[in-house]
């Protein structure tokens, strides 16, 4: 029995394909996770919603912001909906678009494995969450989104406002603040007020910014992380987090983390030759 962790797959189909097969993955056995960010940009989300899917009973899905994305504009109207790239397009008007779009709202934001004592996130954590913080705060907008007030939610998912996870939010503000943290964080202050323009490696950010990982004074947390969302970090281990968000629809690879081996191990496939990263990047 084997747990392998999965970086941002955004439709790159056929990589998630050949890693499966390079892991030789047993549905009987195994379990995967998925570090959000399922679609967009690779050119077959669709066919990829449908994979994950089917392997849904074997696997775990913490939701991306393009995820998050495509369920909010779900909610618009045919007419809006027709104007979105034509890959989300694919899969708005597929005839099973309803059985996946129920099945992505019932996934999670954070998943923790006491067992194995890793937990999954998209993209950060804030500040002063602990473990148990952070749970609960996911925990309240994995309810609305699975419940029958998800349009609510949806359609006030969007903004960058506000910026940092307070304790005294409530309501849509509270829900906001918590997906911005756990799907869009890269870089905050020491208050955990998100810098939502910075995408580049540690070290060209402005002054007063941190990584979410390494912000000083942050809450210790006795869990060790995996998550994506950060390409441009590329394949990344130190302070307790594991990133492998390593740019497979920028060209770079799709990549997969054992859990349960004493020593970590990666496996990767490298992505498409047309794949290549566009000018001035991309998240």
């Amino acid at each position: 029995m084997a747990t392998y962790a999965i970086g941002d797959v955004q439709g790159c189909y056929p990589e998630l394909q050949r890693l499966l097969e390079k892991l030789r993955f047993d549905t009987a056995q195994d379990e995967l996770w998925f570090c959000g960010d399922l679609v967009n940009r690779g050119g077959q989300s669709l066919e990829t919603l449908r994979l994950i899917h089917q392997l849904r009973e074997s696997s775990v899905v913490t939701l991306g912001n393009h995820d998050l994305s495509l369920l909010a504009i779900a909610q618009r109207k045919p007419d809006a909906q027709a104007r979105v790239n034509p890959e989300l397009r694919e899969v708005l008007f597929a005839h099973d678009a309803p059985v996946l779009f129920e099945w992505m709202r019932s996934q999670k934001l954070l998943h923790h494995d006491e067992k194995l004592n890793w937990t999954m996130i998209h993209a950060g954590l804030a500040p002063i969450w602990t473990l148990r913080q952070a749970q609960r705060a996911a925990q309240e907008v994995e309810r609305e989104l699975s419940s029958p007030r998800h349009p609510r939610l949806l359609r006030n998912l969007f903004g960058n406002r506000p910026a940092v996870w307070s304790s005294r939010l409530q309501g849509m503000d509270r829900h906001r603040a918590t997906i911005n943290t756990l799907t869009r964080m890269r870089y905050c202050d020491v208050n955990g007020r998100i810098d939502f323009d910075a995408k580049g490696v540690p070290g060209t950010q402005k002054p007063g910014l941190y990584p979410w990982f390494e912000v000083p004074g942050m809450r210790r947390r006795d869990t060790r992380i995996v998550c994506g969302h950060w390409s441009a970090l590329d394949r990344f281990a130190g302070f307790g987090v594991h990133a492998i968000d390593t740019g497979c629809v920028w060209g770079g690879k799709l990549t997969a983390l054992r859990l349960d081996a004493e020593e970590l191990q990666y496996i990767t496939v490298d992505a498409e030759p047309h794949r290549v990263r566009p000018p001035g990047g991309g998240d």
